[in-house]
């Protein structure tokens, strides 16, 4: 179910209605839904995703005070309006309670959000701008997934974009019992593009699109028909189901807390980039294990850089499969050849195998010291560990490269 803070709104005072006064929401009883993105379960997981635990590091020594201060609604609405955005931002009573949630009781979260958009904005941004729909959506994901391309809500959606099924497969996205692209933060991005751009040839008015993106285009068909006709956001307000009355104001908030943050005192998480990735395309069954085994590359990081399989099977006998690992990995994986592929008859057995790592182990013997090479090892990492050098134990193995792979014994003493 979800989290729902209620809110009694208030009127601002005749003084402060210098700004858009037609987009204020009249004094009653209004209860205000967290985004379901923006929940501390999804935050909770976001936390333990694999890129988030590896390449966000909390800063200690931020000097910002900690405390949020209060502004006038003139500097909100100057704020917003300077915003280089196509999509309408007015400020407004709703607008300002989740400003007050982002900068407030969430803005622990907004630090983490700040840290893993590095992650994925760029890659929304070229898939936005591909379909020529505006750059600010960008930050719709982080109230619809909180940035976490395994995301599931209640209903059934699925990814950083939160795609049903329906949805997704009429974007070209498939889903199966060993492939959910809607996990997969490019795929689902270009989809996502696709689709809020065919909303505004719909409805030729972002805000209605943002809408018709949360409860469906048929949705605000209805609400639609219910105002009189009426086309705008703020008018089909009360008609609208009551998640959707807070999406626009939640997404509006968004645009300003991700471009504002400084001015609450938040500090965002630093990122250190990943390490650089590309792309096979695998024609043929192959397991994770398997090329965690030969490429020397964790489970857990090949799972998060190919979050689409829902197994450790890529089922490349059905039809061409991308795999995206470190530069170096794809080397291995190539240098390989068919021994990483699965038998047809092992292939049917499909088993969700947990990759464990093993601790090295050293045997001493007539012919010196021997240790097992362990997943990500490097000839350097093994040295270190040894106290010798990389050339002696390519001089005692006689490795001509620098190639090993996990399983791999070489003598060390």
């Amino acid at each position: 179910m979800y989290k729902y803070i209620t809110i009694y709104l208030l009127l601002f005072a005749p003084c402060l209605m210098v700004w858009a006064q037609e987009d204020d929401i009249p004094e009653e009883d209004f209860t205000i839904e967290l985004p379901e993105g923006m929940q501390m379960q999804e935050i909770d997981s976001l936390l333990s995703d694999w890129q988030t635990r590896n390449f966000l590091l909390f800063d200690e020594t931020c000097e910002t005070t900690g405390l949020n201060p209060d502004f006038d609604a003139e500097t909100y609405l100057h704020r917003l309006s300077r915003l280089p955005n196509v999509i309408s931002m007015p400020y407004n009573n709703v607008v300002q309670k989740y400003i007050d949630l982002y900068s407030g009781r969430l803005r622990n979260s907004v630090a983490v959000l700040l840290g893993a958009s590095n992650f994925y904005i760029p890659i929304f941004e070229e898939a936005l701008e591909s379909y020529q729909v505006p750059l600010e959506l960008k930050y719709l994901p982080i109230i619809e997934s909180a940035l976490n391309p395994t995301a599931v809500s209640r209903a059934g959606a699925v990814g950083l974009w939160q795609f049903m099924i329906t949805t997704g497969k009429q974007y070209g996205l498939e889903v199966t019992s060993l492939i959910d692209e809607r996990r997969d933060p490019i795929k689902s991005s270009y989809a996502a593009a696709r689709y809020l751009r065919d909303l505004y040839s719909i409805f030729g008015d972002w805000t209605l699109v943002l809408a018709g993106y949360n409860c469906g285009p048929n949705n605000i068909t209805k609400a639609i028909k219910r105002a009189g006709g009426a086309t705008d956001y703020w008018t089909i307000y009360p008609y609208l189901p009551a998640e959707t009355r807070g999406y626009v104001p939640a997404f509006i908030a968004a645009n300003y807390i991700m471009n504002y943050y400084c001015d609450h005192n938040i500090c965002p998480v630093n990122t250190k980039l990943p390490m650089g990735t590309d792309t096979i395309q695998v024609n043929r069954n192959v397991r994770m294990e398997r090329i965690s085994e030969l490429c020397g590359i964790s489970g857990e990081e090949l799972r998060a850089l190919n979050p689409q399989y829902r197994t450790t099977l890529i089922p490349g006998d059905a039809h061409p499969c991308t795999l995206r690992m470190p530069t170096a990995a794809i080397n291995s994986f190539i240098e390989a050849g068919d021994s990483i592929y699965v038998p047809l008859a092992d292939a049917r057995t499909i088993v969700e195998t947990p990759i464990v790592e093993q601790p090295e182990k050293k045997t001493r013997g007539g012919r010196g010291t021997t240790v097992r090479v362990r997943k990500g090892d490097t000839l350097g990492s093994i040295a270190a560990r040894n106290h010798t050098t990389i050339a002696k134990i390519k001089a005692l193995n006689g490795i001509k490269g620098t190639n090993i792979y996990a399983g791999q014994r070489l003598r060390v003493k």
